[in-house]
């Protein structure tokens, strides 16, 4: 901010925030370690004297209706869904996204967030991400996927600025994966990883845009 001329505004507080990556250990080259960094950030509407392209003046989003921009976001991964039925699931011997029609969800935020679950599911595919989907039915590699689609998922809508609206069992899903998880305490980090390998995936799948000419 300072090095564009913009200043925190006076009686502004930060929100620390956590950067982190896996890193190849120096002595090790095939072991992988945990960067850790806490920064403290300010948001833009706490900064004055920016210039006017950090000021976006957005429309109020209608929390019930479909956003264009996200629904050609997921379009352009080119993963197939299919919508009908009540449940919302990933077929990895099939590659499809199942989820009950849009207009069963109580607001559109429910529908993205259940549909970035699956997608992030989705991305582990031989031809993607290739994640193990094989063995998931075991109750630790299903906790393992679970909670690298519940991470990928939370990242994707804060990405695409949707609300994440948590499904009402997600609490106990959550407890249930880290209970199955118990002993693996860095497997966190590794989650992190593959979930947020996931969401570049579908990133990289999005068209790239033309800079205009000077």
């Amino acid at each position: 901010a300072a090095a564009l001329k913009g200043q925190v505004r006076k009686g502004e507080k930060g929100t620390g925030i956590t950067f982190f990556k896996m890193l190849s250990d120096r002595v090790d080259p095939d072991k992988m370690v945990p960067l850790l960094r806490g920064y403290t950030v300010f948001n833009v509407e706490q900064i004055d004297g920016l210039p006017e392209r950090f000021y976006p003046v957005a429309a109020p989003v209608n929390p019930e209706a479909r956003r264009d921009d996200v629904n050609a976001y997921f379009a352009n991964a080119d993963i197939e869904v299919r919508h009908g039925g009540d449940k919302a699931f990933y077929s990895p011997s099939k590659d499809f996204v199942q989820l009950p029609n849009f207009d069963t969800f109580k607001d559109a935020a429910s529908y993205y967030s259940t549909k970035g679950h699956e997608y992030i599911h989705a991305t582990g595919h031989a031809s993607r991400c290739d994640r193990d989907l094989k063995n998931s039915k075991g109750l630790r590699d299903y906790a393992k996927e679970e909670l690298t689609a519940e991470l990928g998922a939370a990242f994707l809508m804060a990405s695409l600025g949707v609300s994440s609206t948590p499904r009402p069992d997600h609490a106990s899903y959550i407890e249930g994966w880290l209970k199955a998880l118990k002993g693996d305490k860095k497997y966190i980090f590794a989650a992190s990883t593959l979930a947020q390998k996931a969401v570049d995936w579908l990133e990289n799948a999005q068209p790239v845009e033309q800079e205009e000419a000077a």
